[in-house]
């Protein structure tokens, strides 16, 4: 998978799943089509997401924090194709280029700007005889296996992650919203409540997942004992009325709330305020894809990174959570209740969704915004890499952990032990947090 990190990437180890000893968690099932149905779902979704984008949108400027967008829809396809029809059945390549153009393990970054890539519309045709053929060889009894199903999950998920980068590269680009039929409920009601903190006695739990669940990632296998001490969490996401008042009283400019690192990122940046925000007459406002709006402060604060959440806990006297302590206070929250999906195109209200609280009180855990931890991403103990090794190990120790989701993850791929991972410095990513007493 892609992931947008965007360093240097391990030329690929093709196991597979059931070679050299990998460990991957499989679906029991023999009936395939709710991931067949999903992954036409998928499909549908990452087109709408383009479909009102021209062929030179579809480029962009070259950042390195997004990918061109022809490139991205057929990667994602690509990416399809590689694990199933051609690892899994042993198929021939659809398309002879495709190595060469798509995956992501040898075409560096940078380059992806300078390849003949084929026009919007011949790209959306490459998808969708990628699609084709899977439906069509995995309606077949014959691949009903274990097997079939981990790697149909593999595919329809990473599909999922690219429509929530493809949803953020618009906003990055500063193109309009998306624009596709929502079939899900109304914007969230806020509500009246003043939320403070949660206090959570320590002890041990389990952290991570079980090689029982229906599917999970590498990184979260292996779930094992942590003690946690007792803390105090806030029960809800810090605002942007509250981060507003960190930057009005010269958050950006004051060297001792800032790390080594933080610091000398904003320096070299020149950053004074969120990537977004603005100041106008005296009044902030944030841009929304191409829209700049009043900043709503009762929305969770959303495109900021983890050395400004850290200063801003500097400030406000407070820290970051742990993963640990995240997953501990997130035990119980219900996805059912929770912002996601692009039900309700962007964050909504920090304190609403009261119905999908943990059963600590916490709230939005799940959904509206992704949320910053204190911990750097690192293999679990006894980690083993699953079929596609290039998803977790590349990136440990440079990054650091989300977790929870945010207003674009889908439902169905986000759970409480979901580790999500980027460098400190990215600011594009749908990232909020929330702090913890000291």
């Amino acid at each position: 998978m892609t992931r947008h990190r965007f360093g240097k990437i391990p030329k690929r180890r093709q196991v597979g799943a059931l070679q050299r000893g990998a460990r991957i968690t499989r679906m029991v099932t023999s009936n395939l089509t709710p991931l067949l149905d999903s992954l036409r779902e998928a499909r549908d979704r990452t087109l709408a997401l383009v479909a009102d984008l021209d062929d030179e949108q579809m480029i962009g400027p070259h950042l390195a924090i997004v990918n061109p967008l022809r490139w991205e829809i057929a990667h994602v396809a690509w990416f399809q194709e590689f694990w199933l029809l051609r690892h899994l059945l042993g198929r021939l390549p659809v398309r002879s280029t495709g190595d060469s153009l798509y995956d992501s393990a040898k075409v560096a970054h940078d380059t992806r700007w300078d390849l003949r890539l084929p026009s919007k519309a011949q790209t959306i045709a490459y998808t969708q005889t990628i699609l084709d053929r899977v439906l069509d060889e995995y309606q077949s009894p014959d691949v009903a296996s274990k097997d079939a199903s981990y790697f149909l999950s593999l595919a329809l998920f990473h599909e999922d992650m690219h429509a929530e980068a493809i949803t953020y590269t618009r906003q990055t680009l500063g193109y309009s919203a998306p624009q596709f039929t929502q079939t899900t409920k109304n914007p969230a009601a806020p509500t009246n409540e003043k939320l403070g903190d949660a206090f959570i006695s320590g002890g041990t739990f389990v952290i991570g997942s079980t090689n029982d669940q229906s599917f999970a990632f590498d990184n979260e296998l292996r779930a094992h004992e942590v003690h946690v001490e007792s803390f105090s969490i806030s029960r809800a996401a810090v605002t942007n009325a509250e981060f507003s008042a960190f930057v009005d009283d010269q958050g950006y400019e004051r060297r001792e709330l800032w790390s080594d690192n933080g610091w000398q990122w904003r320096e070299s940046t020149g950053a004074k305020h969120p990537v977004y925000w603005k100041s106008i007459d005296g009044k902030w406002w944030r841009r929304n894809f191409d829209q700049m709006v009043p900043l709503e402060g009762r929305l969770p604060v959303i495109h900021v990174n983890w050395y400004e959440a850290e200063a801003f806990c500097r400030w406000a006297r407070r820290r970051l959570p742990s993963e640990a302590e995240w997953e501990l206070a997130a035990t119980a929250s219900d996805k059912q209740h929770a912002n996601l999906n692009w039900q309700s195109m962007g964050p909504v209200d920090a304190t609403s969704l009261p119905e999908g609280d943990s059963v600590f009180g916490c709230r939005q855990m799940i959904g509206n915004v992704w949320e910053w931890t204190s911990s750097d991403f690192l293999p679990y103990p006894g980690f083993v890499a699953g079929p596609y090794k290039e998803y977790s190990e590349p990136w440990f120790g440079d990054h650091k952990v989300l977790r929870g989701g945010c207003w674009t993850t889908r439902s169905r791929l986000i759970h409480n032990a979901y580790r999500n991972f980027y460098k400190p410095d990215r600011r594009d990513v749908w990232g909020g947090f929330r702090t913890c007493a000291l």
